[in-house]
């Protein structure tokens, strides 16, 4: 038997009922947050997006990145993209964790060559070669996709890259009669000018001796075309190349002749590139990350920035593209295998590239890995120039030590150490490098 105390409340709630069904046949709010105001049938779908510039120490790139969401979610109805943000080493800690329980985010961030390889190996990133044939088949700085590639199919889209010129004080070159030199004769012919005039020719921190390496590089580029040392690297060559050992060889060439710095070989890198904002070096050899030091930092004195200058490393023995470089991409994105959103998270990762070209650089003063028409640009001329060579660029070759394995890589770097100090011969230098990758065959 009903309770009469009870009643009022009963009646209530079937009042609050009525009151929930009206709601929903009317359905005005519901339709708005599923995307059906108007009587339309769009799905909505959320992409998760797991990226690395907090607003605190990217300010920048963090602007740029959510500027490009909204813009990104105005052209897609129905389309929302959720944002994770975490600093470099928690973003990379976290990538590991997700993927060992196979959570990734639909789109994240994932760096080149070797730190792809367990993500592909584990069939985790997409493959997103269809993107560029679709979307972006003549975008990129050639040499920047294929450093995502692996047996030839691409998993990520790169969004910075770096190449590495030659960094020069034009004050000191005019003031000793010095041409910008564009065969490696001319190069020795500059060295020597300077180490007669008691000017340090070329500052070197090769206690980080990824600097020397890259000079290694280049002496190898020119010596035995583009794809030498890449080919000794991934097996389908050998270290023991004559041009390679050729290379070993005119590297100890420019030390003999005093070259680089005294006391490269215990220098850092922050060290050594002290002697040339303090204007005590003619040349350094640095990527294209520094820009900012040359042209817009207030840091450095407004007359050594303007003194600055760069060129292209030279031609040896009259061969060699000068159009080829050491370098390679930043990060860049990657789209997961198993998202239940792939389609979509693979047109935000194509319109995120395109949009990320537009305004990296002049709102970040970063270089992007996608081709940039200069005209109408307001950037110093040295962004100008960089970027205009870059559209010229007929290679990138990757840094040697980021394609190999972390054990040959410590060798590769040990033995560049080796070499400069004068502690091997290039015979040898090539042969304990060729040991290393034949054992990981």
């Amino acid at each position: 038997m009903l309770n009469k105390k009870a009643f009022p409340y009963i009646l209530g709630l079937i009042a609050l009922i009525m009151l929930t069904l009206a709601g929903c046949a009317g359905g005005g709010t519901d339709e708005a947050e599923s995307g059906n105001e108007g009587g339309s049938d769009v799905e909505e779908k959320t992409i998760s997006f797991m990226h690395l510039w907090p607003e605190g120490s990217s300010r920048q790139h963090h602007l740029i990145v959510n500027d490009i969401i909204a813009e990104f979610e105005e052209a897609n109805p129905g389309v929302t993209v959720e944002p994770e943000i975490l600093g470099n080493e928690q973003y990379k800690d976290k990538l590991k964790v997700l993927s060992s329980s196979n959570e990734l985010p639909d789109v994240g961030m994932t760096w080149a060559a070797g730190f792809l390889e367990p993500y592909v190996n584990g069939n985790m990133f997409a493959s997103l070669d269809d993107v560029i044939e679709n979307d972006h088949s003549d975008s990129f700085v050639p040499g920047t996709t294929e450093a995502y590639a692996i047996d030839g199919t691409t998993y990520g889209l790169p969004l910075e890259l770096n190449i590495t010129p030659v960094m020069y004080n034009m004050a000191i070159f005019e003031e000793y009669g010095v041409e910008v030199p564009e065969t490696f004769e001319e190069l020795k012919a500059a060295v020597q000018t300077f180490v007669d005039n008691d000017v340090i020719p070329i500052t070197l921190g090769n206690k980080d001796s990824w600097t020397g390496s890259m000079w290694y590089m280049y002496l190898a580029d020119r010596i035995g075309g583009e794809e030498t040392l890449t080919n000794a690297i991934n097996r389908s060559g050998s270290f023991e190349d004559p041009a390679l050992v050729e290379a070993a060889a005119k590297v100890q060439e420019l030390v003999d002749m005093g070259a680089f710095v005294k006391g490269y070989n215990g220098l850092a890198n922050d060290e050594a590139k002290g002697y040339f904002i303090n204007e005590q070096a003619a040349m350094y050899l640095m990527a294209t990350w520094d820009l900012p030091q040359w042209t817009t930092d207030e840091n450095n004195p407004q007359e050594f920035r303007d003194n600055v200058g760069y060129f292209k490393f030279p031609t040896v023995d009259g061969s060699g593209d000068v159009n080829s470089y050491v370098g390679g991409p930043g990060v860049g994105l990657f789209v997961a295998e198993d998202s239940p959103v792939k389609q979509e998270a693979k047109d935000f990762v194509s319109f995120f590239v395109e949009k990320w070209g537009e305004q990296a650089v002049t709102n970040a003063g970063v270089i992007p890995a996608t081709k940039v028409d200069t005209e109408g640009i307001e950037l110093p001329q040295m962004y100008i120039d960089v970027l205009n060579d870059l559209n010229e660029a007929s290679n990138i070759t990757l840094y040697a030590d980021v394609q190999m394995s972390p054990a040959v890589a410590q060798v590769h770097l040990d033995m560049i150490q080796a070499l400069f100090g004068g502690e091997v011969t290039p015979e040898e230098f090539a042969a304990r490098q060729e040991e290393a990758l034949a054992a990981e065959e």
